[in-house]
């Protein structure tokens, strides 16, 4: 089944063998047995590759939901283990990881020489229900998935710059900001929305960069101002807040992991430590 299911989802015998680490030849050799073990083609041959038939079709969510069974069964049983030794799966977004988290997670590992961190640093929403990753470290206003949510602390975002940006460019600036430069996003409705209703709106927008790391990078080098989270500066002194400007503080850092999951030692003990570090940089940053 697990043979199908990458097939279904890759498109090609291939793609599913490189997904397995497994070879084309075991791939379609567990397609074909499972064709003859139900009797039906599950997939058909297309310029675009291989496709689902109507069979293909009404088996796939079938095994998905077997899937989801076996990885709960799989969590459930990891949950009988009370012991702080292991792997988590962390999912969190690269800007976050790379410059406030990796620290913490060094920390957290000589502490527990017995647990492994695995790190996934993507800013997709990695779905903990479906038990893509253990635990993610999200940043929103509240989190609405049914899977257990602990508030680590509040994401204060502002508009921030070099202090040499500031003293070379903000006495200078017209009314509404003209004359001082936004680093662009692009065109995120949210954020022009940021910008028009800041202090600068007049300001001009210059690039455009979808990167927030990049953003960090530009900003301290002295390219203009940006939208950043208030622990940059607070890690990077050579930044400031922009004068006249306030923090946005509509949105919380969150740390999420499914429920099956709260029994597991290494995962409470990590949660924990992870909240603890950031209250304690909180307390250090003031």
């Amino acid at each position: 089944m697990p043979f199908f299911l990458a097939v279904a989802r890759t498109g090609s015998l291939r793609a599913a063998a490189e997904q397995l680490g497994a070879t084309h030849a075991t791939v379609r050799r567990h397609v074909e047995a499972l064709e003859m073990a139900y009797g039906v083609q599950l997939f058909r041959r297309t310029r675009r590759g291989l496709t689902l038939t109507g069979a293909g079709e009404t088996l796939l969510p079938e095994a998905e939901e077997a899937e989801l069974l076996l990885s709960r069964a799989r969590n459930g049983l990891q949950g009988l283990d009370r012991e702080a030794a292991g792997r988590i799966r962390i999912s969190v977004d690269p800007m976050t990881g790379h410059f406030l988290l990796a620290p913490v997670f060094a920390a957290f590992c000589r502490i527990y020489p017995q647990v492994d961190l695995e790190i996934s640093l993507t800013y997709d929403i990695q779905a903990i229900g479906k038990l893509e990753t253990d635990v993610a470290i999200r940043h929103a206003a509240e989190i609405t998935d049914d899977v257990v949510a602990r508030k680590l602390q509040a994401l204060q975002i502002g508009i921030f710059a070099s202090r040499d940006y500031i003293e070379s460019h903000f006495e200078k600036a017209g009314k509404k900001g003209k004359g001082l430069e936004f680093i662009g996003y692009g065109p995120y409705p949210e954020l022009l929305d940021w910008i028009a209703n800041s202090p600068f709106p007049q300001a001009r927008v210059r690039h455009e960069v979808s990167d927030p790391e990049m953003h960090l990078h530009l900003v301290r080098a002295g390219a203009g101002m940006s939208f950043l989270p208030m622990w940059c500066a607070q890690k990077f002194p050579e930044l400031q807040r922009m004068p006249g400007s306030d923090l946005d503080e509509k949105r919380k850092t969150w740390v999420v992991f499914h429920e099956d999951l709260r029994r597991i030692k290494r995962v409470r003990m990590f949660v924990d430590f992870l909240a603890q570090s950031l209250i304690a940089f909180d307390r250090a940053s003031r």
